[in-house]
């Protein structure tokens, strides 16, 4: 697999499997098929609900930890939020059945964010997170708490795909040497992206399907990308992006589906800040 070098020296694979949305029920297998599948990275999260399901599954695989990639997520914690981010840390290591996972994000830029990040910092140098990171952070933010910490980001995992495409929050995060990656690479769908006459036109003339185009873009521009399916087929097809690139006129063609907005969720709108503020993960 390939992969990028962290700001800390850490290899990451450029490509791996998200669980998002992916029921606990359903979690095992889809890991399972994954694993078979030939992928290595594994993204969860403390607010989806299946950390252990994403534990059992490696656990039961029999491949070697040292092989594996791990990210979970923190959920935005109150004050004092060293001590509650150290619990939850603790919680979600306990479910996930792993002494250390590889990556560990703040995964709101919500509440008490400079003790999450402290805290985190001493996580991190304690060695039981061999990086640490963001999601969801708008670079205002993210500049913030890189002036004010002493450990920067390694990551900064945000929505990125062809409608959004996040170029200047980008260039950015390429100044701080923050590694940007992306979620709901696919759209999930939105816009009509599988059957959209230019991502066709693309997939068509390297005989790829529109998501392998997506992710192959995505991967030229440097992102790291999650991409999910309960599909071992789709599964399969995701990872078989290693073998063509973009041309420039096609990177050009790309460039002009931005829209310059969100189409899910907007971090800088009240009401969704309230709401995501707001939320307490089940322990």
């Amino acid at each position: 697999m390939h992969s990028v070098t962290l700001n800390n020296g850490v290899p990451m694979p450029v490509l791996g499997f998200g669980v998002y949305q992916i029921p606990p029920g359903q979690t095992d297998k889809a890991v399972a098929d994954a694993l078979a599948a030939g992928y290595r990275s594994f993204d969860t999260a403390a607010a989806y609900g299946n950390e252990e399901a994403v534990g059992r599954a490696i656990r039961t695989s029999g491949i070697p930890r040292d092989d594996l990639f791990i990210t979970t997520k923190l959920w935005a914690q109150d004050h004092p939020a060293e001590s509650n981010t150290r619990r939850a840390f603790d919680s979600s290591l306990r479910k996930l059945g792993l002494a250390h996972v590889d990556l560990y994000l703040m995964h709101q830029p919500f509440r008490d964010v400079h003790g999450q990040w402290r805290a985190m910092q001493d996580i991190y140098r304690e060695g039981k997170a061999k990086a640490i990171g963001v999601s969801n952070f708008h670079t205002d933010r993210l500049v913030d708490l890189i002036e004010h910490n002493e450990v920067v980001p390694a990551v900064n995992q945000i929505e990125m795909h062809p409608f959004h495409q996040r170029s200047a929050d980008q260039r950015v995060m390429a100044e701080h040497r923050v590694q940007i990656e992306s979620w709901a690479p696919l759209a999930e769908g939105r816009n009509g992206l599988f059957t959209h006459p230019i991502l066709k036109g693309v997939s068509k003339a390297h005989g790829k399907s529109v998501a392998q185009v997506v992710l192959r873009w995505l991967i030229q521009r440097g992102a790291v990308v999650i991409p999910k399916s309960v599909r071992a087929e789709r599964m399969a097809e995701n990872l078989d992006v290693f073998d063509f690139e973009l041309t420039d006129d096609q990177l050009a063609q790309l460039a002009a589906l931005d829209t310059g907005s969100s189409l899910f969720l907007n971090h800088r709108d009240p009401v969704v800040t309230s709401r995501l503020g707001s939320y307490r993960v089940p322990e």
